[in-house]
């Protein structure tokens, strides 16, 4: 089969499709996916109710187990049936669906046709705005001046906070003095200069300018306190619900918590720059997430195995930092799923449950807006938004592969 036909104004290219499409279909035929091929091709000559029924089949192939038992073709056949409905979408003007339809390829399917549902995305997302240019200086700010309250915040924050040590604050940091005092030491800091120049900077807090490049968009969000809680969930929504979500004063928390947003929407991607301190120690980067969401959302105290900058582009956060060597003190949960989570709810401690708890020494910080902080690997840390809040999160390894410290 191909699905190569002549591109009018209405659609989009799809070149690794039409070249992969023969390969996808006779691999899915082999696992038994006969009616989703009949579907595929049906759809490839112009049937928009088969490309439908190719879609629902793959979507039902991915949620038939656990995700890691999903076969791999099947996450390929899904990006291609998101492909194939999208381009139907396309034809007849209703751009935000094809939007949503490819997005959900994107964040759900393989990586063989990403390319195409990339380039298609940036094709339709210009039809949907209707080829406006960008513009600054929206008038609604996700964060307005003078929002912020100390006296008021310190009243929601676990106890103890802010009246012990505090994280050491660096400005002109040089790498090398990054990788001496605070990489090869493990030891955390707050780099105070070191995104002004990020076009995030200036256009992050304009609600206009959010929209205007990701409204359209789906993201997969969580609902509920925190991941740890039982009424917690996530859900898929479009970017402007979740602007409209964070900035309204309802009672259940939505967050936009370790997705690879960038990945996603590259126009969010260009306005943040990796840091130079990412390059420490000769490895890679191993992700680039986002982390949106209003006053008051809570990540748990956990740890994570890589070094960690969270920059800090809107709002304010609350970060509580324990050493890696206090692990067994902080009494991590047993179940494999939540080992690097902590059992203590810092905001309710029970201390006849977890004594050990009481005298842990901590470091503690707010994270103001336009700050970096460095997480060595494996150091526990609660996060709490103190404002509606827009952070990213960069996490690379060494050299060697690993991205834990000598002891």
């Amino acid at each position: 089969m191909s699905s190569s036909t002549a591109v009018t104004d209405d659609q989009f290219a799809t070149p690794t499709l039409d070249a992969e499409s023969s390969g996808i279909l006779q691999s899915v035929s082999s696992h038994g996916g006969y009616a989703y091929v009949r579907m595929a091709t049906l759809a490839a000559t112009g049937d928009s109710r088969a490309a439908e029924a190719a879609h629902e089949m793959a979507w039902e192939q991915l949620h038939s187990g656990p995700w890691h038992s999903v076969l791999p073709v099947w996450r390929d056949a899904y990006s291609m049936a998101c492909l194939l409905v999208a381009r139907f979408h396309c034809r007849d003007g209703e751009y935000k669906e094809a939007l949503r339809v490819l997005d959900m390829g994107l964040i759900m399917g393989g990586m063989l046709l990403r390319g195409d549902l990339d380039s298609a995305i940036q094709i339709i997302s210009a039809k949907s705005r209707g080829g406006g240019g960008e513009r600054e200086g929206g008038k609604w700010r996700l964060v307005e001046d003078g929002e912020f309250s100390k006296a008021e915040v310190l009243r929601v924050l676990p106890v103890k906070s802010l009246t012990g040590k505090l994280v050491a604050k660096r400005s002109g940091l040089s790498l090398e003095g990054f990788l001496r005092d605070h990489f090869l030491a493990g030891s955390p800091v707050i780099i105070s200069d070191g995104m002004a120049h990020w076009p995030a900077s200036r256009k992050w807090n304009d609600v206009d300018y959010l929209r205007r490049v990701a409204g359209d968009r789906t993201v997969p969000v969580e609902v509920g306190k925190n991941y740890l809680c039982q009424e917690w969930k996530q859900e898929l929504i479009t970017f402007s619900q979740f602007l409209e979500r964070i900035s309204s004063s309802s009672g259940v928390p939505t967050y936009l918590a370790q997705h690879p947003l960038f990945d996603q929407i590259t126009q969010l991607r260009n306005d943040i720059c990796i840091p130079d301190y990412c390059c420490a120690g000769g490895g890679e980067l191993r992700s680039l997430n986002a982390w949106f969401g209003p006053a008051g959302t809570v990540t748990p105290l956990h740890h994570d195995p890589h070094h960690n900058i969270l920059a800090q582009v809107v709002g304010k956060k609350y970060i509580r930092l324990y050493s890696a060597s206090l692990s067994d003190e902080l009494y991590p949960h047993k179940e494999t799923m939540l080992y690097n989570s902590s059992q203590v709810d810092l905001d309710n401690i029970d201390e006849k449950q977890f004594p050990k708890l009481h005298d842990l020494e901590f470091l503690d910080c707010i994270l103001e807006e336009g700050e970096m902080l460095y997480i060595p690997p494996k150091w526990w840390h609660y996060v709490r938004s103190l404002t509606t809040s827009l952070s990213v999160s960069f996490w690379w390894n060494n050299d060697s592969g690993s991205s834990s410290m000598s002891s």
